[in-house]
């Protein structure tokens, strides 16, 4: 049986350059924005935008090539970071969301994500990382062997064809229990043919590991600029049973914000917000509110 793509939430459509770009914007107040990795769509923050839309105004973007957005080939669109944050940077101007911006972040988000923050710092006040990177791979850490395979010209073809990638990640990205058949077929159903699977090859071969790769400017860029972003209140949620986005990249974020507030759950895998889900969503919560946003003081962060 097929299934359909549903997101839980009222969908809306930006043209981005006469492609479909889908979003959630759910609730009404200061702006949380949320932004996904590979292999998922906005479908993983849904229990967090369930709670926050009760008093935030929460968006929650596909990326072109994910989700409910379009999957053009390459001929329509570039498949790199740059677009990507081109795309967010589009998006949030488009939906009027400008200043007092809270930012979620995973996986790939957290490069494209970032990077419109480091961008605009005064618009941010404060951030969430799950389980992210947006810096160069740690000197510690080497390339995990299914990336190393999916980049290889092997890739296209275990990716495309057989959908290797999202379904290999459905089912290990979750170390507390096994996705249910119903949440897991949600997070494969955007990525049901060859050439709906496009952007999920492409963000793995895009990975910016030297000089030469065309995602290198952008991280350069936002290395550089996560200075701007330390003053910030800084919640991080991190799955420790990751095997990409491990402790070697926590302590690299640790020693980036040393004044984050850092919770680990020694149980969790790369699908935080899944295992772990009612203490993401009630410690971020609880980080809100106990750093709500001060339009009196002259700094941007509360």
């Amino acid at each position: 049986m097929v299934t359909e793509a549903r997101s839980p939430f009222t969908p809306h459509f930006f043209d981005r350059d006469g492609l479909k770009m889908h979003t959630v914007d759910e609730g009404q107040g200061d702006p949380v924005v949320c932004v996904h990795g590979n292999p998922t769509w906005s479908y993983a923050f849904r229990h967090l935008i369930e709670d926050l839309r009760r008093d935030h105004r929460v968006l929650a973007p596909d990326h072109i090539g994910c989700g409910l957005s379009d999957k053009p080939g390459d001929d329509r669109y570039t498949y790199t970071a740059a677009s990507r944050v081109a795309d967010l940077e589009a998006l949030l101007e488009d939906r009027g969301v400008r200043d007092d911006v809270t930012l979620i972040v995973h996986d790939w988000g957290g490069m494209i994500g970032l990077a419109w923050a480091v961008r605009h710092p005064e618009r941010v006040r404060r951030i969430v990382l799950l389980n992210t990177g947006a810096f160069r791979l740690p000197s510690t850490k080497r390339l995990p062997f299914a990336l190393w395979l999916t980049r290889s010209p092997l890739g296209a073809l275990l990716v495309r064809g057989g959908n290797a990638f999202a379904r290999g990640t459905a089912r290990i990205a979750t170390k507390r229990a096994p996705l249910a058949a119903e949440v897991r077929a949600q997070y494969l159903a955007p990525y049901d043919s060859w050439a709906n699977r496009i952007a999920t090859l492409r963000f793995v071969q895009d990975i910016p590991l030297s000089p030469g790769d065309r995602a290198w400017p952008i991280l350069e860029e936002v290395e550089a600029g996560l200075t701007t972003l330390a003053d910030r209140p800084i919640w991080i949620g991190w799955g420790d049973r990751d095997i990409v986005f491990d402790h070697h990249f926590l302590a690299e974020w640790e020693r980036r914000f040393p004044e984050a507030e850092v919770h680990r759950f020694a149980d969790a895998g790369h699908f935080v917000f899944e295992d772990a889900r009612d203490e993401i969503v009630a410690g971020v919560r609880a980080f809100l509110e106990a750093h709500p946003i001060r339009r009196t003081s002259g700094s941007p962060a509360s």
